[in-house]
């Protein structure tokens, strides 16, 4: 097919080597990105060009680097579309989307939302509003910890804390600090909460009711909104586990298709009322007592497994070029997954025994384990139109590195899944 566009990806880690994998597959190209470091799933890759500036992914450098960008492109009379990879990049798209727009395509929603989004707090005031079910929560403010008025809850224990500042969570350095933690009675969420406010962090923080469960109990959905703010793409994935490295809980190993008509509908129901443009991509959780899927957060771009999709028969690339190149997409009915299991297949970021070997066992594993048997599964790295010597042996690298995690980490909890640490 003739390029009659451009896209250009934000950043260089294993998202930005899945969307330059589905446009590579979807139309032949080879893709730019611009990034501040290399990471090793783009390197040594010819399907994706990475551009590097030092201090890209923050301001003013960004926005230095993308009107050099425009200057470039500004005579290019093909669309040229920018594609964040990562939650830094959304945000800094979103937030200079006016100035860009006079040259690319910035397929983002509006700074205002984006704030409300992006905080816990903020997600959770919007779910409430449209209906949509998470956890039940609690917010500590430094005034509150300092009269000592959040020890009523409005749940049992254990319980989940976490910061609502991210970014500023960084720079909070004590012994047994984490990235969340669980709680499980009064005494120790005093001795947490006071540790963290006494090393320097000043922001907000969450409680939240512990949904029990492994990590077969998430949940991902990726979804697809046309410029005209309708849903035209969902796909539900089955989180099957997760990494146990500390720096990493959270991050999905395993991915089965699933199906689920009510919950599509909630997601349906959820974005165009929020007149929401672009890819978005929600973590979920299946709560066995109410039988209810809890929302946790919403990711205001593709996510870094989200390949699944692309390998599912859904190129994540394919619904840009189709909304903002073709305009081929407000004609077509919206596709919600698809409910064939005969023609599913398994999304893996790890070796198979590694998955084998950690998955819980049931009815999914042994469903994913039927479609490694029939060849039915494959990852987002291994390309096979992007072989040499030098990728290959980075890659087996980094999967054999997963072996001495699990058997490192996961056996840190007894067999036990990070679950409880990571974030809800």
């Amino acid at each position: 097919m003739k390029q009659d566009f451009t896209p250009i990806l934000l950043g260089s880690d294993i998202n930005v080597y899945g969307m330059a994998r589905s446009f590579n597959e979807e139309y032949g190209i080879k893709v730019k990105a611009l990034a501040d470091s290399q990471l090793a799933p783009t390197r040594y890759s010819k399907i994706v060009s990475v551009e590097l500036h030092q201090g890209f992914s923050e301001d003013p450098t960004f926005m230095e680097v993308m009107r050099d960008q425009m200057k470039i492109y500004q005579d290019h009379q093909e669309p040229v579309i920018l594609i964040a990879c990562g939650d830094g990049y959304a945000e800094l798209l979103s937030k200079h989307k006016e100035e860009l727009e006079a040259t690319f395509i910035v397929p983002y929603i509006d700074y205002d939302l984006l704030k409300k989004l992006i905080s816990k707090e903020g997600f959770y005031q919007i779910a409430e509003e449209y209906g949509l079910p998470y956890p039940k929560t609690k917010i500590v403010t430094v005034a509150d910890y300092q009269a000592e008025n959040y020890l009523k809850l409005p749940f049992d224990y254990p319980i989940e804390l976490k910061p609502e500042d991210p970014v500023s969570w960084l720079d909070v350095h004590f012994e047994g600090r984490k990235k969340a933690f669980t709680i499980h009675n009064e005494a120790e969420l005093k001795d947490i909460i006071s540790k963290i406010y006494s090393n320097g962090y000043k922001a907000d923080l969450i409680l939240q009711d512990f949904i029990p469960g492994d990590d077969s109990n998430m949940r991902v959905l990726n979804a697809y909104v046309d410029k005209n703010h309708h849903v035209k793409m969902m796909c539900l994935g089955h989180p099957l586990l997760e990494d146990p490295t500390p720096q990493a809980i959270g991050n999905y190993m395993a991915i089965l298709p699933e199906y689920d008509e009510k919950l599509y509908e909630q997601v349906e129901s959820f974005l165009e009322k929020l007149n929401y443009v672009g890819m978005a991509n929600f973590d979920i959780k299946y709560d066995n007592r109410d039988g209810k899927y809890k929302f946790f957060e919403i990711n205001l771009r593709q996510g870094r497994s989200s390949f699944y999709v692309t390998l599912n028969g859904y190129n994540l690339a394919k619904w840009y070029v189709d909304d903002y190149v073709t305009d081929s997409l407000q004609e077509k009915e919206p596709v919600y997954g698809n409910k064939l299991k005969s023609q599913h297949t398994l999304w893996l970021g790890i070796p198979v025994k590694v998955f084998k070997q950690y998955a819980t066992n049931n009815d999914a594993k042994r469903l994913a384990e039927e479609l490694i048997h029939e060849g039915r599964y494959g990852t987002t790295v291994f390309y096979e139109k992007d072989r040499n010597f030098k990728r290959w042996l980075l890659l087996k690298y980094m999967f054999h590195n997963y072996i001495g995690r699990y058997q490192k980490y996961y056996q840190v909890n007894k067999g036990q899944f990070f679950n409880q640490q990571k974030k809800q």
